[in-house]
């Protein structure tokens, strides 16, 4: 479309490791667990690369100690309640257009073999009201 600005500027966050305390069964909220979170932030970085001003994007260092609070926060049965939370975290940047969450849970009580389970949800500053 002619006058718009397709943007592709990502700031991606992997693995990032917190212990929480969410589930549907008591011995995960007695107990708890490790969650890793993935975190990638939609951005227009021109601005801030061509102006080298951290305040024009999103401080990372800063993503990942509130993704980490996110997670350390009181109990939430599911993890897509907790993949919402941390999409709130990240549109609470005011450079963030829009936020894909993976939350992991690699421990949960699955009774058969398995590596990891996990959910991805999309989110942007016109599909939710978040701030």
């Amino acid at each position: 479309m002619e006058g718009s600005t397709i943007v592709n500027d990502v700031i991606r966050l992997t693995g990032v490791r917190a212990r929480g305390n969410h589930g549907v069964f008591e011995h995960e909220r007695r107990d708890g667990q490790e969650f890793v979170v993935d975190v990638a932030v939609e951005v227009d970085a021109f601005d801030a690369a061509r102006s080298d001003d951290l305040e024009r994007t999103v401080h990372y260092g800063v993503l990942a100690e509130r993704v980490v609070a996110a997670v350390e926060q009181e109990p939430v049965d599911l993890i897509e309640t907790l993949a919402e939370r941390i999409a709130a975290v990240a549109l609470g940047f005011p450079a963030t257009i829009a936020t894909e969450v993976t939350v992991h849970k690699p421990e949960a009580p699955i009774t058969v073999p398995f590596q990891d389970v996990s959910i991805t949800i999309r989110r942007s500053r016109s599909t939710t009201s978040t701030p």
